[in-house]
């Protein structure tokens, strides 16, 4: 488990997270306000994306293609399913299609409001605020991979703040 203190950690844990070989889905858990959405916002600058990121709250998803230094793009989606009334509303958007997509990273918060629907992730980061009053900011992040994540060899032992 990590303890980010300061936005200054969340943004150190979001470039190490960037570092990774990461593809597919990684799914981002914690109540309102625990920082999934600043998480994100890091992770998604130290990607190399320039510009605002928007929070996905009412539009679902919103896809980036961010350029790689090697001349690629690599396209990634950043879904918010807070607002999501049934977990078949996916399918009429055609989300299936970003799973699918060869190389993509699909970071998705409230996954466990279509957990019946989306396929296991790759990566669950599962962050929670402090309980402490004198302590109001940080936040514990327990990052853990799945089989699929296992598979692809990632190794998440080496994350720290």
């Amino acid at each position: 488990m990590l303890t980010l203190y300061s936005e200054d950690d969340t943004q150190n844990l979001a470039k190490q997270l960037a570092a990774l070989p990461l593809t597919g889905s990684v799914w981002l858990a914690g109540d309102l306000g625990a920082g999934k959405t600043t998480l994100t916002r890091y992770w998604l600058q130290a990607l190399g994306h320039k510009g605002a990121v928007k929070s996905p709250t009412y539009t679902l998803v919103e896809p980036y293609s961010i350029e790689q230094s090697d001349g690629t793009t690599k396209p990634v989606y950043h879904a918010d399913l807070y607002r999501l009334q049934d977990p078949e509303e996916l399918s009429f958007i055609g989300f299936d299609e970003y799973l699918d997509e060869p190389n993509a990273l699909v970071i998705i918060e409230w996954a466990s409001r279509a957990n019946s629907y989306l396929p296991q992730p790759t990566v669950f980061i599962d962050m929670t605020q402090s309980d402490s009053n004198d302590d109001k900011e940080s936040r514990q992040v327990t990052i853990r991979l799945s089989k699929a994540g296992q598979a692809q060899g990632l190794d998440v032992s080496s994350l720290n703040i």
